[in-house]
């Protein structure tokens, strides 16, 4: 499996910085074969499905075996852990609400 590359490390950054912005309109598509209908079939969306309701991106600070613990317990539920916590937060917040 190929090591997964964050943009926050020194090289990447100066790679990053090599890499040179080219628009689609200039992109040559020749020699890229049409897609057949069986294969149009076959494909599927990439990316977050757009339902209307967006979260936000916030960053918070967790205890390292707080996170290791939500972890665990969303494998053991078989769902990301981000959901998991999202809907620990909701439950509680209905919670106290009530």
């Amino acid at each position: 499996m190929a090591k997964k590359r964050f943009v926050s490390s020194a090289r990447d950054k100066r790679a990053a910085k090599n890499v040179k912005y080219m628009p689609d309109s200039e992109l040559d598509f020749s020699d890229a074969p049409e897609l057949t209908d069986d294969e149009i079939k076959r494909g599927r969306r990439v990316g977050r499905p757009k339902t209307g309701h967006a979260k936000l991106l916030i960053a918070i600070r967790i205890d390292p075996r707080l996170l290791a613990q939500l972890r665990k317990l969303a494998d053991k539920l078989d769902k990301p852990y981000q959901t998991l916590i999202h809907e620990l937060l909701e439950r509680a917040a209905k919670k106290k609400a009530a």
